[in-house]
């Protein structure tokens, strides 16, 4: 019977990436409440499959290490070991109810994430092993040994690649000593430093209710959801959240990076720390930068650097907004030969597209593609969970996701260009250029 039970949960996961256009009509109620520990819960139903998506966030990730890379270590050993259980041990308790485990790190958030079946037989002992995972890891040294060399070998495969090599170079001129300037991966010498304590401190200060958010989406009701919740993290102390983040400070005069790597090819990146997640300009700079180089090769940076002039077969520009002022970047990859050139229509473009902003058409295009496609972000468990994770952790409005199509539609070409030089400085902004000389100079 088990077998068939876990047969039918692979089934119901495939099942949910083809049908799910119609789990999500429109936008889900979010229902919101605290643990007895202090933990935020933000709960949507979804009974149409018989299965539960759990996603517990801790504002324990990269920003807030003293040694760069003790918060994805320490998120990536929970599963390595806890109470009494060892690696092997805790990856057969989750594959016995064909529950799926997974964790990871970040610049702002770790994350815990389980799905599994609903049936108490199923449930039950998936949220036991992963209640757990959660309070009681072990961070053994043979685990953390065995971490550390995987990551080693991960930041010696990162100076093989143009492109990490260009996003840490940017991270650090960009942010400086605030938190963000170092990747979560950390560096070779400091995942060199870090002892089995200091992942031990980490997870007594940060793994707490009072700084976790727990998502919970599927075919559990309100009782269900909170006994699971208080389940999951009755465990961990109350605790404290973590303090504010400093601010990020603007820049205050643009630089230049060139680092040379033996290609044909040299990645350009242009930016700077721009916006934060909630910023009252979030639509009029998410939707004018669908126009300038978030829509593909129909943008405004497609056309001038591929249609125009064949410099880069893509480039593209986004805003990453974060707890604090997150990046702006744009970017491409060229011939050596023709860098200085794609450079430079890059940086013009930019100018333009603040000085004018979208034309009316481009601007009701963008809509139209953004609105049309929304539904598309909420056609699945899993997307409604990244999506409610998401307003817990930054603690948006509970309508966010109702209103997003209204805020989209809102956006006039006029609060583009002011929310756009109220953001970005173009005579302040890192440049980032990673490659080879070109042929015969």
């Amino acid at each position: 019977m088990l077998k068939r039970e876990l047969r039918l949960f692979h089934w119901l996961c495939a099942a949910l990436l083809c049908i799910g256009g119609g789990l999500a009509q429109a936008a889900p109620e979010i229902q919101h409440w605290r643990t007895d520990n202090g933990a935020r819960v933000y709960y949507v139903p979804a009974p149409e499959l018989p299965m539960v998506d759990v996603r517990v966030i801790f504002d324990a990730a990269g920003a807030r290490d003293k040694i760069p890379g003790t918060a994805l270590m320490t998120n990536a050993l929970l599963a390595e070991g806890a109470g009494d259980m060892d690696a092997d041990e805790i990856a057969d308790a989750f594959a016995a109810v064909g529950a799926q485990f997974s964790t990871s790190s970040h610049q702002d958030m770790s994350v815990v994430s389980l799905r599994s079946l609903t049936r108490p037989e199923l449930l039950d002992p998936a949220v036991a092993t992963a209640t757990r995972v959660i309070s009681q890891p072990t961070f053994s040294k043979q685990a953390l040994e065995r971490e550390r060399k995987r990551l080693l070998i991960a930041l010696q495969a990162e100076k093989q690649s143009p492109g990490a090599i260009a996003s840490d170079a940017f991270f650090a001129a960009a942010y400086g000593d605030h938190p963000y300037a170092t990747d979560a991966n950390g560096t070779e010498d400091s995942v060199k430093q870090i002892k089995r304590k200091h992942l031990v401190e980490h997870h007594r200060r940060y793994y707490v209710g009072n700084n976790a958010i727990i998502a919970i989406v599927g075919a559990v009701d309100r009782e269900q959801a909170a006994q699971l919740a208080e389940t999951l993290l009755g465990r961990l102390p109350a605790g404290e959240a973590a303090p504010p983040l400093p601010k990020v400070e603007p820049l205050k005069q643009a630089q230049l990076i060139k680092k040379d790597f033996p290609s044909s090819q040299t990645h350009l990146l242009v930016g700077q720390p721009a916006l934060r997640r909630g910023d009252d300009d979030y639509f009029p700079l998410y939707v004018g930068n669908h126009v300038l180089g978030g829509s593909g090769l129909v943008s405004q940076l497609s056309e001038e650097i591929r249609d125009k002039r064949g410099l880069a077969y893509s480039s593209y520009s986004y805003f990453s907004p974060m707890t604090r002022r997150g990046p702006f970047r744009m970017g491409l990859q060229t011939r050596n030969d023709q860098a200085e050139e794609a450079l430079d229509i890059l940086k013009q473009t930019l100018v333009k597209f603040m000085q004018n902003g979208p034309s009316g058409d481009e601007l009701e295009a963008a809509k139209k593609n953004i609105t049309g496609g929304f539904a598309l972000n909420l056609d699945s468990n899993s997307k409604i969970i990244e999506n409610i994770a998401m307003i817990g952790f930054y603690e948006l409005p509970l309508d966010y996701l109702d209103s997003f199509t209204d805020n989209v539609d809102a956006v006039t070409i006029e609060q583009i260009k002011q929310a756009f030089a109220r953001h970005l400085d173009p005579d302040t902004m890192v440049t980032i250029m990673v490659g080879g000389e070109a042929e015969g100079s």
